[in-house]
């Protein structure tokens, strides 16, 4: 059986080739009466569009590849959610990298996508050299998406606001009461950021004498080791201030086995909000950093790159916000 063509569905819908793809370009451009009947007749054809013809006559693989630096963090989950939708309401599909991979194989890190020739780059999360991006940058559109190092010129960043988040987070827990409050830091620019606002609440609240850091990895296992070494001081804290949510779970685990009740003896906050600290065995406070929103906005800024190229690059901030749950109390009495 023949599979039907643009021409077919321009012939059923009463209208022109050039108006079908149009549509199926998700052009703005067509009234709703012709976007229906186009719809209308792609559907009752059962016409799929011939991705390679029309790549060749856009001169475009309407696909963006997206180099994520760490598939274990689960706030990347709702940043690609966000990512994703916006794009494919424009007809542009997501090709998925792993950057870990890349570099543990000794590969280019966005090589392969100039390879296959994708539209435009999303790098999601901190690469240890964005410099790198520079050449990619130069040939296609890109956009730096939850991280906050410097960048090559007209590369956009999307990221959350993480000095108001960990000021929010802090405040919290001097507000609560406590006094001898710890940081258990991450690295990159991200971690450096909410390490320095930590810091400077504590001191603007006379509490910098009393404000032990502790050098993470953003994992679970190294908050754990982490929050062990922090609790075993003599002047241990009363709350603990997590990078990410993942290094508070390590907190919470070490609590459990020093014998520390949360939050009657120990407060713990996390960072990002992920569906790991909406369990409700765990139900931990932490920082909303607007994952969705933040890959809203990228996508927004690559397609906004793909149909304007060129111009300074940008840095936009979603606004973070306070989750409070079960991990924070006032300060034991006693």
């Amino acid at each position: 059986m023949r599979q039907p063509t643009i021409r077919d569905v321009a012939e059923r819908a009463g209208v022109s080739k050039s108006l079908v793809s149009l549509v199926l370009r998700g052009s703005e451009q067509v009234r709703s009466e012709k976007r229906e009947a186009v719809l209308r007749a792609v559907r009752e054809l059962g016409y799929r569009p011939n991705a390679a013809a029309r790549s060749l006559s856009e001169q475009r693989t309407r696909t963006v590849g997206v180099l994520l630096n760490d598939l274990r963090n689960p706030w990347f989950v709702d940043l690609l959610d966000g990512l994703n939708s916006p794009l494919h309401d424009h007809g542009l599909h997501m090709l998925l990298g792993d950057a870990r991979l890349n570099r543990r194989t000794g590969q280019d890190l966005a090589r392969p996508f100039l390879d296959v020739q994708v539209d435009g780059l999303v790098v999601v999360g901190t690469l240890p050299d964005p410099a790198a991006l520079g050449e990619v940058a130069a040939r296609i559109p890109v956009v730096v998406a939850g991280a906050r190092e410097t960048v090559p010129p007209g590369v956009d960043v999307v990221a959350g606001d993480d000095e108001k988040g960990a000021r929010l987070v802090t405040e919290h827990l001097i507000g609560l009461g406590h006094r001898r409050v710890a940081h258990l830091a991450g690295y990159g620019a991200v971690g450096e950021l909410r390490r320095r606002s930590f810091e400077a609440v504590m001191r603007a609240h006379g509490l910098g004498e009393r404000m032990p850091i502790e050098a993470g990895d953003l994992t679970e296992e190294g908050g754990f080791r982490a929050a062990v070494r922090l609790l075993s001081r003599p002047d241990r804290p009363t709350a603990v201030v997590a990078v990410n949510d993942i290094t508070a779970v390590g907190v919470l685990s070490a609590a459990e086995e020093l014998g520390l009740r949360v939050p009657h003896d120990l407060s713990v906050t996390g960072y990002d909000n992920t569906s790991i600290s909406r369990l409700r065995h765990l139900w931990l406070t932490t920082v909303d950093n607007a994952g969705h929103e933040v890959g809203r906005r990228a996508a927004r800024c690559l397609l906004d790159r793909l149909d304007g190229p060129g111009g300074a690059g940008r840095l936009h901030l979603a606004a973070p916000t306070l989750e409070l749950r079960g991990t924070t109390a006032p300060p034991p009495t006693d």
